[in-house]
């Protein structure tokens, strides 16, 4: 069995200039977790996920490819996100207003 989280994890660390080795070190793993990951030899452990998520600054629904459908958002809440994405100049404020950002 051939496991797919490996394509996107390889995706994204390349996407951010990252070596497998430099990833590996950013995570305190062996580099050869993250090659068997990216060959599709096997997958993270749940507890690592996190981490991934956190070093390649992607969310947890971008690394596992979950989409959530448009009943689980009110328009509103939808509209929010949207205009979020659509203003990256604005997002540290928006993070720092709601507590998910320190100042500093």
């Amino acid at each position: 069995m051939k496991y797919e989280i490996g394509a996107r994890i390889r995706a994204f660390r390349e996407a951010r200039g990252l070596t497998q080795k430099e990833l590996a070190d950013r995570l305190q793993i062996n580099n050869n977790r993250v090659s068997n990951w990216e060959q599709g030899i096997n997958r993270p452990d749940a507890d690592m996920l996190a981490d991934i998520c956190r070093v390649l600054q992607v969310s947890p629904s971008e690394l596992l490819n979950i989409r959530l459908t448009d009943e689980e958002f009110s328009s509103r809440e939808r509209a929010l996100i949207r205009a979020y994405r659509e203003h990256p100049e604005m997002q540290n404020a928006v993070d720092v207003l709601l507590g998910l950002k320190d100042i500093t």
